[in-house]
């Protein structure tokens, strides 16, 4: 399937056009991340208390960050999550003796304001260990009679119809009707000994700042391996201009991209990494397609100016990049627009990155590999020149 056929398009001749552009998006990014002392980071590289707490109904936001705010000192951020009634509840750390602390009071926090009646536990985040011993008296006086094992196999089964039916929330003690051995003297005696709170913690995620700080580093470090690798693969298929071209294009869109998270004060985290990484392989794929249909188009056009050849190549591949990078582009817009916002810092990144990729392939790669032939092709005719001179 072809979308343009024969086109003639001189995109060498606009390269300082897109490179100044290029220059525009690096200072606008780097100007963003100096005012802003670098990167946003998230829980993952600066170090962290990530709490995911789902509500019965729509999550009182404000609510929940003034709660916080008043026992834990620091930056609290409250993040509501699309459809799901769940809210992620992060704080930042500054010692690792806090790791145990923080997380308890935010525990403590959310249950001293959404949980259930004072003095009753909650049947919405008891464990089924704790609820099998505290029904062990309340129900012989309800006249149910239970042995030890019969009741933590009961409480073992309720816990799970809890979690597995109802995402650990429920709304009615009568919801557990249907659990296998749950009769009118179960239901009462829960009725009786616990309340029902209004959020059940899903998840607990604590990363020491100096865990954050060492996967920060192994960020940065595995990044560069993959350009560094890159450079050895594409200098050994093509020559070692080709390698710089591609890695000099490649580190020009994770960088542009980066600034694009500063401009727009996106979080960066490890889903955002595994994007970058994404985008330095799809980039370097894009752009190794244009040089071996370069490598190619110069086995027949030998007498061409090289400008012309990379002009040929790339409206020979014209098809291929906007097909490609169109329908891609199309699926993480979708995931950026509709996938929640788990996923959306991976999905910018990806949306940024193929459109950057894409241009980058076209605008900084190629140029970069003319100019190097040209002043290789310089050297060797003023070492020829020396040559005839001297003789």
């Amino acid at each position: 399937m072809e979308l343009f056929r024969d086109t003639k398009f001189d995109f060498y001749g606009k390269k300082w056009i897109f490179l100044g552009l290029s220059v525009a998006l690096l200072a606008v990014g780097m100007i963003s991340l100096f005012i802003k002392g670098g990167p946003r980071y998230g829980i993952d590289f600066k170090g962290g208390a990530q709490v995911y707490v789902r509500f019965l109904g729509k999550p009182p936001i404000n609510e929940i960050r003034e709660a916080m705010s008043k026992r834990i000192s620091g930056e609290i951020n409250v993040q509501e999550l699309t459809g799901d009634n769940e809210v992620i509840i992060g704080t930042e750390l500054r010692d690792e003796k806090e790791l145990e602390s923080v997380r308890q009071t935010i525990v403590e926090v959310l249950e001293s304001s959404f949980g259930g009646a004072k003095g009753k536990p909650d049947l919405n985040s008891v464990s089924a260990d704790l609820l099998a011993e505290h029904l062990a008296i309340p129900l012989t006086r309800n006249g149910v009679n239970l042995g030890d094992e019969q009741r933590k196999a009961l409480a073992a089964a309720i816990v799970k119809f809890r979690d597995e039916n109802h995402s650990g929330l429920l709304s009615n003690v009568k919801e557990l009707s249907g659990v296998a051995g749950v009769n009118e003297g179960v239901i009462k005696t829960l009725e009786e000994e616990f309340s029902l709170g209004k959020f059940s913690i899903r998840q607990i995620e604590v990363v020491g700042p100096k865990a954050g700080e060492d996967l920060r580093r192994q960020a940065i470090l595995v990044t560069l391996y993959a350009l560094g690798g890159m450079l050895v693969y594409i200098a050994f298929r093509f020559e070692w201009i080709y390698g710089v071209g591609a890695v000099i294009a490649v580190l020009h869109d994770v960088v542009v991209t980066v600034g694009f998270f500063s401009i727009f004060d996106k979080e960066i985290s490890l889903t955002v990494i595994a994007a970058l990484l994404t985008l330095v392989g799809y980039s370097v794929n894009d752009t190794i397609v244009i040089f071996d249909r370069i490598r190619e188009n110069l086995k027949i056009t030998r007498s061409e100016p090289f400008a012309d050849t990379i002009n040929t190549s790339v409206n020979q591949t014209l098809s291929r990049t906007v097909i490609t990078s169109g329908l891609t582009f199309l699926a993480c817009l979708a995931l950026y627009l509709f996938g929640g916002d788990v996923l959306n810092g991976f999905a910018f990144a990806l949306v940024c990155g193929i459109v950057i990729g894409s241009y980058s392939s076209i605008f900084i790669a190629s140029p970069i590999v003319a100019f190097g032939k040209w002043m290789m092709e310089s050297r060797r005719r003023t070492a020829s020149g020396a040559v005839k001179g001297s003789r």
